[in-house]
């Protein structure tokens, strides 16, 4: 989980509009207005587990509606979710930190310890001691190692879809510490992509490099929050 901002765009505006006629005629928020105007905000990813491969999209609520009109169609409590973590969250985890206001990754850090899938471990270590902060590194363990048969399953897939991302963005790192002159800055623009927003599983790769800002700080200078040294580069 990283922090996304909810700008006001076309697209939003016409969300809020389509939430305002269906709450009126008490029909469904999912429209595509919203849908739309949620992967804009969101880059197309899960809200939660940062995965870009969704097969099943789906609007989540962060605070439970519970039949509340004005929490239903409120345009800042829907977020894009896929099926899996949307599932797995429920109303179990309420509340949970709202990444739209604050950078998740400044206040748990996310690390995968572990060679070539051997031993291998994630790792949601809560910076502050807030109730928002455990529900979130909470929800966070049980979407990345699944609390029922079927969500095991689930995330068994969904970390072998983090390790493939992991393993090029260390590969890319590698290559830049290596490389000079053109090379060099070709690798420095692919690795600042990769730490950008709309990126898979960005607060993952921010970490690897905020657990080694002394040898690269000028991406670590780049990044939100702050940075706790363990070495996670492996």
């Amino acid at each position: 989980m990283i922090r996304f901002e909810r700008k006001k765009t076309e697209k939003s505006e016409k969300a809020v509009e389509s939430l305002l006629k269906a709450k009126n005629a008490h029909s469904s928020y999912n429209t595509p207005d919203v849908i739309a105007a949620l992967r804009e905000v969101f880059h197309g990813k899960c809200y939660i587990c940062e995965n870009k491969e969704i097969t099943s999209y789906q609007i989540e609520h962060l605070y439970p509606h519970h039949g509340n009109d004005d929490l239903k169609y409120d345009w800042n409590n829907l977020f894009l979710s896929c099926a899996h973590c949307n599932n797995t969250k429920l109303a179990k985890y309420d509340p949970i930190l709202d990444c739209t206001k604050e950078d998740i990754d400044a206040v748990i850090a996310f690390r995968k310890t572990g060679y070539f899938g051997i031993e291998e471990k994630l790792i949601f270590q809560e910076l502050d001691s807030r109730e928002e902060t455990h529900n979130t590194a909470e929800l966070l363990r049980d979407i990345y190692y699944g609390s029922t048969p079927q969500k095991i399953l689930e995330a068994t897939i969904l970390r072998k879809r983090l390790r493939k991302e992991l393993s090029a963005f260390k590969e890319y790192v590698r290559e830049y510490y290596e490389a000079d002159g053109e090379d060099k800055d070709d690798l420095r623009c692919l690795i600042e992509r990769e730490l950008e927003d709309s990126s898979a599983f960005t607060a993952f790769k921010r970490w690897l490099i905020k657990d080694h800002k002394d040898s690269f700080p000028e991406f670590a200078n780049i990044l939100p929050g702050i940075c706790h040294p363990k070495s996670a580069l492996h």
